[in-house]
């Protein structure tokens, strides 16, 4: 499992409600190009709470992860509410990893992904996709993450999908 690196003063612990206004204070600085609704976190926290992390140093939050079961090439559109997870997910879906800047490169990052990985071994899930946009490509291939190559994906609605986060973004997977 991976360490972190004397700067990062800190722990990844389980989100709670009362975390989301620092939560979103974190999306919004790491994000600003892909915007979401408080009441998507918060529904995303309700409905899997297991799935949902914070980084935290004392009582500021510096980081956060949101991940759920969820359906194989179906990522959620960005800023879209899920209503519920699905009956038989086919798999673990990683919503959202986030780290304010200081503390990239302390293997925060990489404790946050063995975390949840461990969390999506436990569904009992084939694997385990993802977006990724931020030019964040490699950090998730260096993870186990293969990038699906859109003409591979060959479904019209992923590939709009993909689009709104942006024309970079890079549909994921992870085999288990």
């Amino acid at each position: 499992m991976p360490e972190l690196s004397g700067e990062a003063k800190g722990e990844w612990r389980p989100m709670v409600p009362s975390d989301l206004p620092q939560v979103l204070a974190v999306a919004k600085e790491v994000h600003p190009a892909f915007p979401e609704d408080a009441e998507v976190f918060a529904e995303r926290l309700c409905l899997y709470t297991a799935g949902c992390l914070v980084f935290h140093a004392g009582r500021t939050i510096a980081g956060y992860v949101i991940s759920h079961p969820w359906r194989a090439k179906d990522p959620p559109a960005l800023n879209s509410y899920l209503g519920e997870l699905p009956r038989r997910p086919e798999t673990y879906y990683i919503h959202d990893l986030a780290l304010l800047s200081g503390l990239r490169g302390t293997g925060a990052a990489s404790l946050a992904v063995s975390q949840v990985l461990v969390r999506a071994g436990k569904e009992k899930l084939a694997t385990v996709s993802l977006v990724a946009v931020n030019d964040s490509a490699g950090f998730w291939v260096r993870h186990g993450f293969r990038a699906i190559p859109l003409d591979e994906i060959g479904d019209v609605t992923l590939m709009r999908k993909l689009h709104g986060y942006s024309k970079a973004a890079s549909f994921m997977v992870r085999q288990f």
